[in-house]
């Protein structure tokens, strides 16, 4: 197991070399210049100010080069400097905002896989029951239903009419005068309808896969044995169907992951939560070529450990699969 690890670890560096190499020069097909956004609404910018900006950005050089000025920084971890008005480092611009979207993937990935699982089990072991029915048009609903109408939908529904809970932000403006628990109330009001959006479309597909997994399970001869020896039906279930059935949602739950990060971009920039979506965001509409690099090469870098972790996560839910 330990060599199987070592060896897609090292993997991982051509592979993240030719995502870069790749993302970096898509990037730079689209027309314009980041330094347009600066130079055009600046009418005292003259063409010298412009030149000195694109020679302090490297932008004067060939993209070839460019591309391994910046695969130098980043092997160091200098993820450079940010082409904003700021002109923070990458680095600490993404690491501020990485708490915020991290801990609500976390949140909602707990929330899927604590709900999506038992909701699959039930409607396969009581298939065509009024359960599974409802469950199966749920599932239609949930893949049907694009995230950010849904995010609208709950916004219009539980923060304009029903004025429920806050339409915005991660926190209310008298946070800081709250008590401890006050404060946790007030992020789980904040984050209970971002939460929601973004994870009932993957709670949809997971339960469907988990109900389609046990079904194909249950038809085994050695669940029959099991039922035939007089085992109770749940020792039957969660003993002997549930540990194979779910061998294809570990690979889906991991490599969802990466797939969080993605969707964060559409809940955070609809509730103006201020994560890593958000940044991206900001950063794509901005041209900011280091800050995008530096999310997708942390996008790409989740992307590989999932995988990984997928294939780890085999060996320990199914002893029969061995990596030597």
């Amino acid at each position: 197991m330990y060599a199987f690890i070592i060896r897609r670890g090292l993997m991982v560096i051509p592979m993240m070399l030719g995502i870069t190499l790749i993302s970096f020069f898509i990037i730079h097909l689209a027309p314009g210049s980041p330094t347009d956004l600066v130079t055009d609404l600046n009418p005292n910018a003259s063409p010298q100010a412009v030149k000195r900006l694109r020679e302090l950005y490297n932008l004067d050089k060939p993209v070839i080069v460019q591309y391994l000025l910046w695969l130098k920084n980043i092997a160091t971890l200098d993820f450079g400097v940010s082409f904003s008005m700021d002109a923070r480092p990458v680095f600490d611009k993404i690491a501020e905002r990485a708490p915020i979207t991290i801990s609500i993937n976390i949140i909602e990935l707990v929330l899927v896989f604590a709900t999506a699982l038992p909701i699959g089990v039930l409607a396969a072991t009581r298939r065509y029951s009024l359960f599974d029915n409802l469950t199966t048009i749920f599932v239609f609903v949930g893949f049907a239903m694009p995230t950010f109408w849904l995010a609208l939908l709950l916004m219009m529904v539980f923060g304009v009419w029903l004025n429920w809970l806050p339409i915005s932000g991660l926190t209310s403006l008298e946070h800081d005068q709250l008590s401890f628990f006050g404060r946790m109330a007030d992020y789980a009001r904040h984050l209970l309808m971002p939460v929601l959006a973004a994870g009932f479309m993957s709670l949809a597909g997971l339960s469907r896969f988990t109900r389609q997994n046990m079904l194909e399970v249950l038809r085994q001869d050695y669940v029959t044995t099991a039922r035939a020896k007089g085992l109770p039906e749940s020792a039957v279930i969660f003993k002997h169907c549930l540990r194979n059935a779910i061998l294809p949602v570990v690979t889906i739950l991991a490599l969802s992951i990466p797939g969080l990060i993605g969707g964060s971009v559409i809940f955070e920039t609809i509730f103006s939560i201020p994560g890593m979506g958000q940044l991206l965001y900001q950063g794509v509409m901005a041209r900011d070529y280091p800050l995008i690099m530096g999310m997708l090469v942390l996008t790409s870098f989740l992307t590989l450990a999932a995988n990984l972790l997928a294939d780890v996560a085999y060996a320990i839910v199914d002893p029969r699969i061995h990596y030597d």
